[in-house]
């Protein structure tokens, strides 16, 4: 047997493992499908200015971002969109929400609107956290 160090590997490298753990999990899970949502807020243009990318699983959530530009920030938007993005996934039959955030982004407001952390990760990528949080829809 012989190993490989792939030190600048292509994405078609890179996408082989990901299909088969997929295909490897695919076989265990009750649940086979993950369907990606998006909520968005567009200007007068049809530029979107704020949204939000998530995938529901099974009785899950999972929001991988939400993003509301500058001018928007601290007017609202942002809260809209998680209302409506967890309404979404309630009929959808979701139960719970995970999500991660980075200590400079947005843990204070997944708090309020009711997530709490779940799990820690120090040091990341270096001197930074990471936290994990979960909320019941």
């Amino acid at each position: 047997m012989e190993i490989d160090v792939v030190e600048n590997p292509t994405q078609d490298e890179i996408a082989f493992f990901d299909e088969q753990i997929r295909l490897f999990n695919a076989e265990h899970w009750e649940v086979k499908e993950k369907r990606p949502l998006v909520v968005q807020i567009k200007d007068e243009d049809g530029q979107v200015v704020a949204g939000a990318g998530a995938r529901t699983f099974g009785d899950w959530l999972l929001l991988d971002s939400l993003w509301v530009s500058a001018p928007l920030r601290g007017q609202g938007a942002g809260s809209a969109l998680l209302t409506q993005l967890e309404a979404a996934a309630r009929q959808r039959g979701c139960k719970q929400c995970l999500l991660n955030t980075l200590d400079f982004q947005a843990m204070p407001f997944y708090q309020k609107h009711g997530y709490q952390v779940q799990w820690i990760q120090p040091g990341y990528p270096k001197t930074g956290c990471k936290y994990f949080m979960t909320k019941a829809l």
